[in-house]
């Protein structure tokens, strides 16, 4: 009988992570993940229940660091008291966003899986998600502005929307494509020069 040796989740994680980043976690076969790592089914489902269980072992952790940063960043700048939130945006979002690409470059494989691996897991819709936070933020901040008397153009939801998953998009494509660091870290900060000029204008009548 097989115990759960660390080498043996290891081995199942590895062959699994290598398996869904070829075909995705719908076209991933469990026979060969398990064939892959060299351990029977059954000792495959001492480990785990089913074959989401084992995706979700390899992102979870990963979803709920991104996910959960960025959350704790948008709580933190909208606690901020009103007249100070237009001066500290600019420092507030780029911490956010540059520890999300340090995060996301450590963890190139498994963001992967995430962003372009989960469709039929309850993963699926993890970037959609981010960009509804980020769009119901960016019409709260709009609200702020309005509040300390800047007469700002009316920008709805759907663009909102629109530029939000744009940004996103744009900052996961890193990772998609392996862009070494050094040239990530320059592409973020051209996106954000691009972003922020294209905010300015829009806020301005």
């Amino acid at each position: 009988m097989e115990s759960k040796a660390p080498d043996t989740l290891e081995r199942i994680q590895q062959a699994a992570l290598d398996e869904f980043s070829e075909k995705g976690f719908l076209g991933a076969s469990l026979r060969q993940i398990v064939k892959q790592a060299g351990v029977t089914t059954g000792a495959f489902y001492g480990y785990f229940s089913s074959k989401e269980a084992l995706f979700a072992s390899i992102v979870e952790p990963h979803a709920a660091a991104l996910m959960g940063r960025f959350m704790a960043a948008q709580i933190s700048f909208a606690e901020l008291p009103e007249q100070d939130q237009p001066a500290r945006m600019g420092e507030e979002s780029g911490a956010y966003i540059h520890w999300m690409l340090d995060y996301i470059c450590l963890h190139r494989e498994p963001v992967k899986l995430l962003l372009g691996r989960s469709e039929g897991t309850s993963y699926e819709n993890f970037v959609h998600n981010m960009v509804e936070v980020e769009v119901e933020s960016t019409l709260q901040y709009i609200e702020v502005l309005r509040r300390l008397g800047q007469n700002v153009p009316e920008v709805d939801r759907q663009m909102c929307h629109i530029l939000a998953s744009g940004m996103f998009s744009g900052i996961f494509e890193v990772v998609v494509h392996d862009m070494p660091y050094e040239q990530a870290v320059r592409y973020v900060e051209q996106l954000r020069a691009f972003y922020t000029a294209g905010w300015a204008r829009l806020m301005t009548p």
